[in-house]
């Protein structure tokens, strides 16, 4: 008999190292620990529900990146989560950083990150965003319609370098939700009907803008790494005739990010190594078959830095077993900060973070408090049987796109934010309180 046939909660504690921060592990009282802390300690201190973000992990991702990708510049994308402090350790690490969003340009530039590594996108920028991200100097804009020209050309006083987003016609065969390679979406310019070398004329005849290059992003959760590299062979290809129809050879491609991560066991990964090669020999062949001069090339990771350096941790509120069999384990938290369940049908790993248990796992659903029977957190998912009200659950995987897709509905305040590193917590965002809900209320009579 093993350690693990008398305590079962070993066998829920994290052991997937792909899944949970890279310093997870449980101690001797069952508690799961991250980043030296028992996650029980965090609860304690700000409450449920809570984001934790290992710093550790976070950082060491940035450095496998910058270990495998030698010679290309990586520059973090900030949707996936973005503050202050995050803000600054990208800075720190030598990353560059995209933004999406006035929002997101002034954080970026309150944490004291050079305008000029900065990358401003979006399918939508307003007048106020263009014009303001021009006036402080960000490193590039990455213009995605063609009014977008216009304004910068009208706004611009001195100088501006672009990138032009394109369509690289590539299909990932993903959720169409995070599928952006192929023609029919919002975002960048088309090939096929010269739409994007419209474009290019446009912006070269403006004095004040530079066209740097070309920008291309295939979507989200991609694994295979030739995907990559038919985007690739197709903006080179484009860039070749670009010099050919306007005499420009453009330095710089951006082939964005999207980088499979996995949320459950089995799910696929983007290998980092395969990536790199394949990004290589594409970026070769390309380029000798086009007799093109190699671009200098950035890729912009996000949720493949983040993901997975984040927990939330939830309090059992109910528990509840239905005649049709299904049990519902109800928490404090629900969609209003993990939304991805019910946009994407996303899968999630769920643990008991408090104590260890003698009995064995049941299945349950892990639910949320709010007012929609599509509050769901995690499906069909293992826990000890002896579940119960005031159990701690940790959440696994939940760095990206949690924090910064968070609401108030039912008018229930935000999660705080909390960084974990070397044994110590240190809260990047606070709690969101009634009285910050209730301060945006005007009151008219």
């Amino acid at each position: 008999m093993t350690l693990s046939d008398i305590l079962p909660s070993l066998g829920y504690a994290g052991l997937d190292r792909r899944l949970w921060p890279s310093t997870t592990h449980t101690d001797d009282l069952g508690r799961v620990c991250i980043g030296g802390v028992p996650l029980t300690e965090v609860a304690a201190e700000f409450r449920t529900p809570t984001y934790v973000l290992d710093e550790d992990d976070f950082r060491g991702r940035i450095h496998r990146y910058q270990s495998a990708l030698p010679g290309v510049s990586i520059a973090y994308a900030g949707k996936s989560l973005l503050t202050t402090t995050v803000a600054g350790w990208i800075d720190r690490e030598g990353l560059g950083l995209d933004v999406c969003s006035g929002g997101e340009l002034a954080t970026a530039l309150a944490a004291g990150v050079d305008p000029a590594r900065i990358i401003l996108h979006g399918n939508a920028k307003t007048p106020d965003e263009l014009r303001d991200a021009a006036a402080v100097g960000v490193g590039r804009i990455v213009v995605d319609a063609p009014l977008e020209i216009a304004f910068l050309a009208g706004q611009v006083r001195a100088h501006q370098t672009v990138l032009l987003r394109v369509i690289p016609g590539v299909d990932i065969g993903g959720h169409p939700a995070v599928t952006t390679g192929v023609d029919d979406q919002k975002f960048g310019f088309t090939v096929a009907d010269d739409r994007a070398l419209d474009a290019v004329g446009r912006i070269l005849n403006q004095p004040c803008l530079s066209l740097a290059g070309l920008h291309c992003h295939i979507g989200s959760q991609v694994a295979d790494p030739t995907l990559y590299g038919k985007a690739i062979a197709r903006m080179i290809a484009l860039m070749a005739d670009i010099r050919t129809r306007f005499g420009v050879t453009l330095p710089e491609l951006n082939i964005g990010g999207g980088h499979a991560v996995p949320y459950v066991a089995g799910d696929p990964e983007l290998n980092l190594a395969q990536f790199a090669e394949v990004v290589e020999n594409s970026l070769e062949s390309a380029c000798a078959a086009a007799r093109f001069p190699r671009p200098a090339l950035t890729v912009e990771p996000g949720r493949a830095i983040s993901a997975r350096a984040g927990v939330t941790l939830y309090r059992v509120v109910a528990v509840k077993s239905q005649p049709g069999g299904r049990t519902f384990v109800a928490v404090d938290g629900g969609m209003s900060d993990n939304p991805r369940v019910a946009l994407y049908g996303a899968k999630y790993t769920v643990t008991l973070a408090n104590r260890h248990t003698a009995t064995p796992s049941t299945t349950v659903t892990v639910v949320g408090r709010h007012c929609e029977a599509g509050d769901v957190i995690a499906r069909d998912v293992q826990l000890p049987a002896d579940i119960h009200p005031g159990d701690l659950l940790a959440v696994a995987c939940t760095g990206a796109y949690h924090h910064s897709m968070a609401s108030s509905y039912n008018m229930v305040g935000r999660p705080p934010l909390v960084a974990v590193v070397d044994g110590r917590c240190h809260q990047l965002i606070r709690r969101e309180t009634i009285a910050d809900l209730l301060a945006r209320d005007c009151d008219v009579p």
